[in-house]
């Protein structure tokens, strides 16, 4: 099999070159006088703007007429050599396709899996099919080059083939260009990197500067004048520029949350007092599921100019407990319940106890004020909120064995009997 596989690579090569030589020594016969004459006159006529200058021919011309000579076909129509030489070309395009399919885009996926990285995997699965369809391309239209069309249906050909064969390119570059950014999403996933919450956006934007030339490119295959296109444009700059300040503010919002990342994705934040957990950061806009699980859509020039409170970047939870004695409370009761108050804290681990404060703070018309403030070493807000739990069941229990009540806000109304204007007098 490897032997069958060398001899039929080296038929390919040859395949490929040999008509290519065969051009390059073949010279044209010696034209003569009468045809010297027609190509001055054809020549004066394209100087002077009366016949647009001939198309030079694409180089899948060069290869069919290779092919014709190498072959000694010099007819005019078609034959059943063009048919024949057509179907060979389309058998040898399948026959390529498969070899690059099943033989060598294989091997090198056997060879990459060999490797410590996973790039050269996923760049070898991203270009085979792009490979295989760009043999295929070739193939098709240099069976249609071999046949003697209509010069409309030639022209089509041509524009055909210039446009598959941008978009088949720009296909490929993509391919690549697709796996060399999932590779570095991946390797800033796994090292932790911010840039890999943007991976996502950076993705989107590189696809927008592809398709834009690949546009560009195709039209300038055309015949089109694309620097013509560009300069007016320019011209209409202006214009556009005002009509679309909103997008460019935007996009100009995106780059800004890009370099700044005030948050990255699956965060929670806080943008004008909307609270949310961050699901995509676009080009035009932010969204957001609010805690409701309803989606909020933000424009980036809001999130650029507005105030943003990132709710997962906790270093620390904080926490402020009041709790209310009554009047009647005797001063002793207070000082005691402070010490208690402040070793309920100190006592729970997740508590940092060097910052616990407890104090008895005001004196208010209605109750007396136990001030506590203590924080927790870790960020996370489902423990925190046990570990505060357990804090207020504590104190509850402290009240309850000393009983003692809770404060409530109240107010002493004193009613009596009004006095009579005129007293009567003691006789």
């Amino acid at each position: 099999m490897q032997r069958l596989l060398q001899h039929f690579r080296w038929i390919l090569v040859l395949a490929c070159f040999t008509p290519a030589l065969l051009a390059q020594e073949t010279t044209a016969p010696a034209a003569t006088t009468g045809e010297a004459a027609k190509t001055q006159a054809a020549a004066a006529a394209v100087a002077s703007g009366q016949v647009p200058p001939p198309r030079p021919p694409d180089f899948l011309e060069n290869i069919v007429d290779a092919i014709l000579e190498a072959f000694d076909i010099r007819v005019s129509g078609n034959t059943t050599t063009h048919y024949a030489v057509a179907a060979g070309m389309l058998v040898l395009a399948l026959l390529a396709r498969r070899v690059v399919t099943l033989f060598i885009f294989p091997l090198f996926k056997r060879v990459s899996a060999r490797t410590r990285t996973t790039f050269d995997d996923r760049l070898f699965a991203a270009l085979e099919t792009p490979v295989a369809a760009f043999i295929m391309l070739v193939g098709i239209f240099a069976a249609l080059r071999v046949l003697k069309l209509s010069p409309s249906a030639d022209e089509a050909i041509s524009y055909g083939s210039r446009v598959a064969f941008v978009i088949a390119t720009f296909w490929l570059i993509w391919r690549g260009v697709k796996a060399v950014l999932d590779h570095t999403a991946e390797v800033a996933r796994h090292k932790g990197l911010p840039v890999a919450h943007f991976m996502p956006w950076i993705k989107k934007s590189l696809m927008a500067l592809f398709v834009i030339l690949s546009v560009l490119l195709t039209m300038q295959s055309l015949g089109y004048n694309v620097k013509a296109i560009l300069a007016g444009l320019g011209i209409g700059g202006l214009a556009f520029a005002l009509a679309a300040q909103d997008t460019l503010a935007n996009i100009f919002g995106a780059i800004v949350v890009a370099v700044d990342q005030p948050f990255k994705l699956g965060e929670a934040v806080r943008i004008q007092g909307n609270v949310g957990v961050v699901e995509d950061i676009g080009v035009r806009s932010t969204r957001i599921r609010m805690v409701d699980k309803s989606l909020m859509v933000i424009p980036n020039k809001i999130v650029a100019s507005e105030t943003i409170t990132n709710l997962s970047r906790f270093i620390r939870r904080r926490f402020e407990h009041i709790v209310l004695l009554p009047h009647g409370t005797a001063p002793e009761m207070m000082d005691e319940m402070v010490e208690v108050i402040r070793g309920i804290i100190k006592a729970q681990p997740e508590v940092d106890g060097g910052g616990v404060m407890v104090f008895f703070r005001d004196i208010t018309p209605t109750a007396l004020e136990i001030w506590a403030v203590y924080e927790t070493f870790s960020p996370d807000f489902p423990a925190a909120m046990n570990c505060k739990q357990r804090i207020n069941t504590l104190i509850m229990k402290a009240l309850a064995e000393r009983k003692l009540s809770y404060a409530y806000p109240t107010q002493n109304v004193q009613l009596s009997a009004p006095r009579p204007e005129n007293p009567a007098s003691p006789q």
